[in-house]
Formats: C-alpha cells, structure tokens, sequence
C-alpha cells in the first residue's frame, strides 16, 4: 500500500483549474463546486490520469459521447412479432463485436466480430415465451448496451388442475405467472357451478383465507375446510401494465370419514376370506366321513367273496 503522500490521484483539467481526485473516487463526492466540470460528464468518462505526487502519468482521460439510438419498446397486444434494433454513435474505439442478451442471458447464435454500428435481433412471434428486458451490447472501449422492453399480459397457470384435502383440514391453491412484466396484482375467486363469480377473496377479510403472493407465484390458502361449502372451482388472476390472464383450480373436500375407508376395505376383505375358508372346511368334513365308510365297507365284501369261494372248493373236494 502506498503511502497518503502517494496515493494515486484523478487529474481533471478544465481551462481554468486543476483538480486531483482520490483514486476510486466518483464526480460529485470528492470534486468541490468551483471546479468547472459538471457531474453529468462523469459516466462518459473511460479512463483517468492516474499520477503520484511525482505527477507520473499512469493513463490517460478519454471523454465519450458514444450514444445508442433503440427501436421502441414492443407492446405484445398489438404485435405478434417484432425486430429489435440499436444505432450505435460516436464509438470512442472501434467496434470489435456485439451480441444480444435476454432477461440477461446471451441470445444463442446472437455473438459476432462484426464491426457494424446497427444491428437488429428479429422476434417471430412475440408471447409471454419471448417476452422480456432485451439489451444490445457492443464489443468497444468502453463497452455500451442499451435495453429494450417486450412486454405482454401476464400467463398465469395453475401449479395443479385439481387439489384434494380433507374436512377440517387446510388447502392449499397455488398459481404460477410467466412473461414480462411479472403481476403487479393477484386476485382469487371462489365460482360457483355455472362459473360465474360467486365471491371475490380479498387478503385479510376473511380469517378462513389466507394470500401469499411474490411476483411469480400466489398461493391461497383455505382454512378450516367444510364439505358443503368450500369445495369447487377457484380462480386465480395476476394483473400487469399489459392487461390480466387467469387459470382455475378444482377443490375437492372429503369426507372426516374418507380415511376410513381403505380400513373398512380391509376389514371387509378379511371376513369375506374367513367365510370363504370357514364354508370350504365344512364342505370338505361330510367327504371325507363318506370316504371313510366306504372304505370301511370293501374288505367286508371281499371276505364274502374268498368264504364263497373256499365253500365251493370244498364242496368239489367232498364229491
């Protein structure tokens, strides 16, 4: 670190005075008001004389009036495409390239080394997709952008088509908004059958409902929810400069006794199985008593037949 004595200064020279600025210093905190050099000129300023106390020139002042003339901002409700276009005037140094940004990204395939002071960026259709804050940006020293704005209504969509809760439990509705400019406003709508508007939610009015809302995103929660009278049709709206688009959300309420359900299900299916096994077994006790009593019955038979037989050979050995 160099010492107070010979930190670097800004030299700012008019015809009638110089003054020396802190190095880093910016126009208008350090330089008193009788130096003839209005604040206004200091973000045309591209360099600075850099000196010591031994006034050791370490650069040089370069004052740029380098201006950029831009196509007016696209309105996306009366246009369905669009070209962009910058007028680039009075470079300091040539231009040694540019390209095009969108909501600060670079443009794919928008790079060039071309040295060209007007260039255009063309929009084929202009919906909430390719809406936007658009800069053209020119590759010279210094570097100079300027920005244009497509604008179209907002495109809100529902984050789910359809959201189940249970009675007396919490809801939650949540929209999403996309496009440029993001809402300015969100507003939710209970429908009724025919969807038509049957109650405008307003934050704060109601302890059953509950808005959180950021530029992209609102979410209404539903407290405390009664079958009868909750579920249906909720509508969101998000609102810009531009105009309001909406989305709806189907809300379904069960049942405190819909958990039930799949236990009694299983209770069911228990005691159809235990019937099932219970009229199995008592059809299978009386076949098996018959098989046993026929089988009991045969060597009997059997016996008959061999006393027949030995009476007859017998009888033949008494002849």
């Amino acid at each position: 670190m160099l010492p107070s004595s010979s930190q670097p200064k800004c030299t700012f020279t008019s015809p009638l005075i110089e003054h020396n600025v802190p190095f880093g210093g910016h126009c208008g905190e350090h330089v008193d008001s009788n130096v003839p050099i209005r604040s206004a000129m200091c973000p045309k300023i591209s360099f600075f004389i850099y000196s010591t106390t031994s006034n050791t020139e370490v650069g040089r002042v370069i004052i740029s009036n380098a201006a950029i003339t831009t196509s007016p901002e696209v309105n996306g409700q009366n246009q369905t495409s669009a070209t962009l276009s910058c007028n680039l005037t009075n470079p300091t140094f040539p231009v040694k390239g540019h390209y095009w940004t969108n909501n600060g990204k670079i443009i794919d395939k928008s790079e060039t080394n071309s040295d060209e002071l007007y260039i255009e960026h063309e929009i084929k259709k202009v919906d909430y997709h390719s809406a936007g804050l658009y800069a053209c940006v020119f590759l010279t020293e210094p570097q100079v952008n300027a920005t244009i704005e497509v604008k179209v209504p907002p495109h809100v969509v529902a984050y789910k088509r359809s959201e189940n809760a249970n009675e007396k439990d919490k809801a939650v509705l949540t929209c999403m908004s996309q496009g440029y400019p993001l809402p300015t406003d969100w507003t939710w709508y209970k429908l009724k059958d025919d969807e038509s508007v049957e109650t405008a939610i307003v934050n704060g009015s109601d302890v059953k409902y509950e808005m959180k809302n950021t530029p992209n995103k609102t979410m209404l929660y539903v407290k405390d929810l009664d079958i009868n009278s909750d579920m249906g049709m909720y509508q969101c709206q998000g609102t810009n400069q531009m105009g309001s688009h909406s989305d709806k959300i189907q809300l379904r309420v069960r049942s405190q006794l819909a958990a039930l359900w799949p236990f009694l299900g299983i209770v069911a299916e228990v005691i159809i199985l235990i019937a099932i096994i219970f009229i199995y077994e008592k059809r299978r006790k009386p076949d098996e008593i018959n098989d046993d009593d026929d089988s009991g019955s045969a060597p009997l038979k059997s016996n008959a037949a061999t006393n027949h037989k030995d009476k007859n050979v017998r009888q033949r050995n008494s002849n």
